[in-house]
């Protein structure tokens, strides 16, 4: 039932007028008569007014189902850049209420985690651009560098300041109760080798030896070899997994990150077009995006922007958009490359 129909149902079944309504919730009763009859849309402000003057749900005003509201709400942060603060309360409220009525708890407040992400990514990304506009106009403005590095999520020189010491907790303790969660596994093996605590490292890759058999476990083997040193062993273990694995394309993806790290960049754009080429559709973008990176880093500028027009048309072709948030960023990249 669309709104306007629904809005004219509640304040019949309620047996009040256009007028009556419109007092309680602070319009005018011509507001009310234009919602009614499909020509305007209440202000979202106030939808939660609505819904608690008529004893019903946000969704139950629109008619959409849990379901719905939830691929609605997921499909905004794919779509917008920013969101109102009338929307962010909006889905706050909807994740509260289902979480209480046992619908999908935990899926809907990673819903949440990915709101707030989703905001705290676009408003990083504005913090860099201010800053940049800053020390453009005055380069003397010696703490615009901090915002900037923090907006671009640059390195951090102090350790107590860059370090996960948190997430290695919490994983630590989530893999002794899931023990076969191979993810879990991964996650604290990255946090592990990038504060090189490598004796709990080693520990960590036992444990996702024993839940996983594909090529993640060589590959966090050659990981742990490198980060001791011996580069000459990751090498040989990465070179077996290109034969042991020869149709995995994140095996090549990987290998091109060994390259990146040997600063051997010619050698990580090869690679990387390798994992472009064994993925099967519905491809992901990650290839197209890091070899929009690895060309721009290496002054070829032309090939970054054919990339990143790759990776539009991937979008169109794969999965079906080329319109909202995650297509414009790219947009956005592309025009920035050209003025370069």
């Amino acid at each position: 039932m669309e709104l306007s129909n629904k809005l004219h149902a509640l304040r019949t079944s309620k047996g009040i007028t256009q007028e009556k309504l419109a007092e309680c919730i602070g319009v005018t009763a011509q507001a009310v008569s234009k919602w009614e009859r499909g020509i305007a849309l209440p202000d979202i402000s106030l939808l939660p007014e609505l819904s608690v003057y008529f004893g019903v749900s946000i969704d139950d005003l629109f008619g959409l189902t849990e379901e719905k509201e939830y691929d609605r709400i997921q499909n905004m942060l794919w779509d917008e850049r920013l969101l109102s603060a009338d929307e962010i309360y909006r889905t706050e409220r909807w994740v509260d209420e289902k979480v209480r009525a046992g619908y999908r708890p935990a899926d809907c407040i990673r819903l949440k985690a990915d709101m707030y992400n989703h905001l705290a990514r676009a408003y990083n990304d504005m913090a860099a651009d201010a800053a940049m506009e800053a020390l453009t106009l005055d380069p003397n403005c010696k703490d615009a560098h901090g915002e900037l590095n923090e907006g671009l999520r640059g390195f951090i020189p102090d350790w107590n300041a860059r370090n996960h010491y948190k997430l290695i907790s919490f994983y630590k303790d989530f893999v002794k109760k899931n023990p076969d969660d191979w993810r879990a596994h991964m996650w604290l093996l990255d946090n592990l080798l990038d504060d090189m605590r490598l004796e709990e490292a080693e520990e960590a890759l036992r444990g996702l030896e024993k839940c996983d058999s594909t090529f993640r476990t060589p590959l966090y083997r050659a990981k742990l070899l490198w980060a001791r040193g011996k580069c000459d062993e990751a090498r040989e273990v990465f070179k077996q997994m290109e034969t042991d694995f020869a149709d995995e394309w994140m095996v090549f993806f990987e290998i091109s990150e060994l390259c990146v790290l040997e600063g051997d960049y010619a050698s990580a754009i090869e690679y990387m077009k390798k994992a472009q080429a064994k993925q099967e559709k519905p491809r992901f973008a990650d290839t197209y995006e890091a070899l929009a990176q690895l060309y721009e880093i290496v002054g070829d500028y032309p090939h970054a922007v054919e990339m990143l027009e790759g990776e539009l048309r991937l979008f169109k072709e794969d999965w079906g958009f080329d319109k909202g948030e995650t297509a414009d960023y790219v947009r956005r990249e592309i025009a920035r490359l050209k003025n370069m």
